[in-house]
């Protein structure tokens, strides 16, 4: 069984569902000690630079020094996913994200894997997708059942010339685009949901912490 833990963006901006969500990973039953980071969704040039912060969050917020780490490469991210326990795939631009992650067998790959994302890597693994900067709806690459948006309710853009997002329009462009069977996952910043394979078991939002 794969499990997907599909977080909204801006842990940051709620620290406490962070560490809900990191511990919530830490405790699954697969029991994660193997962590395969990945940056594709970022610029080249920040995964090395960012790669020792990231662990270290991790390893805080759960309280567990055991924890192996790896940082993703395309070269050799099939045998990396093989060694690990959990593949955890940060946030960034929806484009990079799309660009790297279309590329491989993720269905395959995933199998019986833990594999938590955030924001344009939730963006990806749907089936279509609004994100904040392009503010228009794109397909993904389908993984899972859903329609979803990133820091839904945010205050995201909203000092760019376009203006605040207007997030009533953007849930309806999203729920008309496409299936309308598939529904849609709107979730505010440090919200996440979980799926086992593609059934949809339960949501974290900032009411339960």
């Amino acid at each position: 069984m794969t499990r997907y833990y599909i977080q909204s963006g801006g842990l940051n901006n709620a620290p406490k569902l962070r560490k809900r969500y990191h511990e919530d990973i830490i405790s699954d039953a697969a029991q994660p000690r193997r962590f395969l980071l990945c940056n594709f969704a970022q610029g080249r040039e920040y995964w090395e630079a960012r790669y020792p912060g990231y662990c270290a969050m991790i390893r805080e917020d759960t309280g567990r020094n055991d924890l192996e780490f790896k940082l993703a490469m395309p070269d050799s991210f099939e045998d990396q996913i093989a060694w690990a326990d959990a593949v955890y795939m940060h946030g960034g631009d929806d484009h990079l994200a799309m660009f790297w992650l279309k590329k491989y067998d993720l269905k395959s790959l995933f199998e019986n894997k833990i594999v938590a994302t955030n924001s344009a890597t939730s963006d990806a693994l749907s089936v279509s997708f609004w994100p904040c900067d392009w503010r228009s709806v794109f397909d993904g690459l389908g993984l899972l059942p859903m329609k979803f948006i990133a820091h839904y309710g945010s205050d995201w853009g909203s000092e760019e010339p376009r203006g605040p997002i207007d997030w009533g329009v953007a849930y309806v462009q999203l729920d008309e685009y496409g299936d309308g069977n598939v529904p849609v996952l709107a979730l505010k910043e440090g919200e996440y949901a979980v799926f086992e394979n593609t059934k949809h078991i339960k949501t974290v939002t900032q009411e339960d912490v």
